[in-house]
């Protein structure tokens, strides 16, 4: 089956933007996401420094060099602010709601759970397979019950925060230079480039810097192939959630936002060996959740 036949659904998310899909206007809107967002991000951070006080402030976003539990659902939060700044780029540059970027509000909370019980079944599958390592025990890192208490708010900041990126770069970018470009080479590949540019963090990961951000790249292609099968944002919405569910709340990296987490893995970004040893039954999962998702809303 060729990806035009497969693609037929993305054409619901195409129609909407077909009409003032021209790249001065996309060039437009990009610009005004990015400006809307550091204006609003910076608005909110002297708002809560002059209303908090230095101290409580930096207990609060982390910049006193601690990221706490608080400090995590308040960063991923606070990527709201990008979502407020699509809906602003999409209304100026378009004249689009931001409604339509999820596509058809029933089928989008349709493949959306039935997506989130797949991978839920399937996380659960591969959680009971005989006993798998990581080169050494994980490290305890939240006190159970203190997990627990936080644990509803943490859901929320990262549905807030996967969401948002999701909206950006399979919602936005995707479906403006769809309506624009036939080649699905374009609308697959762009936003998963600059997704995968915006994961790279050269300070945190070291000499992984690169392939980690690879990593992304190929994730964001995977989300991208997804959408136009589905013709709504609601699984890759739900895989991407997953995804940092696991990463952010169970099993996390001792890096910044690792506040969160039950366990810490025994390398971190920066162990390049340990990482890279690692990636391969990284990638083979993302590729099986990939499968089972696009499995699920199978027509």
């Amino acid at each position: 089956m060729s990806l035009f036949r497969a693609y037929r659904a993305h054409e619901a998310l195409i129609t909407p933007a077909r009409s003032k899909a021209q790249v001065w206007r996309l060039v437009i809107g990009v610009i005004l996401i990015a400006g809307v967002f550091l204006l609003a991000n910076q608005f909110l951070h002297q708002s809560l420094f002059t209303l908090l006080g230095s101290e409580s402030y930096g207990a609060l976003t982390g910049r006193d060099g601690q990221m706490s539990q608080l400090s995590v659902v308040f960063l991923l939060l606070s990527f709201g602010l990008l979502t407020v700044a699509v809906t602003v780029a999409l209304k100026v540059a378009h004249n689009r709601g931001i409604s339509a970027v999820f596509g058809n509000a029933t089928l989008f909370r349709s493949q959306f759970t039935v997506v989130m019980l797949m991978l839920v079944i399937l996380n659960a599958a591969v959680f009971a397979l005989p006993p798998w390592d990581m080169g050494a025990p994980l490290v305890p890192n939240v006190n159970f019950g203190a997990w627990l208490v936080v644990l509803p708010f943490a859901i929320v900041a990262i549905i807030v925060q996967v969401s948002a990126e999701e909206i950006l770069f399979r919602g936005y970018l995707q479906q403006q230079l769809a309506a624009r470009f036939r080649s699905p080479l374009i609308f697959l590949l762009v936003p998963s480039v600059l997704f995968g540019l915006g994961h790279y963090m050269p300070e945190e990961a070291g000499e992984n810097a690169n392939i980690i951000m690879v990593w992304s790249v190929i994730f964001g292609v995977l989300m991208a192939d997804l959408t136009a099968r589905a013709g709504t944002l609601g699984p890759a919405i739900a895989v991407h959630f997953v995804n940092n569910v696991i990463a952010i709340l169970f099993v996390s990296m001792p890096d910044s936002l690792s506040g969160l987490a039950l366990y810490l893995s025994p390398f971190a970004l920066t162990d390049t060996q340990e990482l890279r040893a690692w990636l391969p039954v990284e990638f083979a999962m993302m590729v099986v959740t990939w499968l089972a998702a696009r499995l699920a809303i199978r027509r």
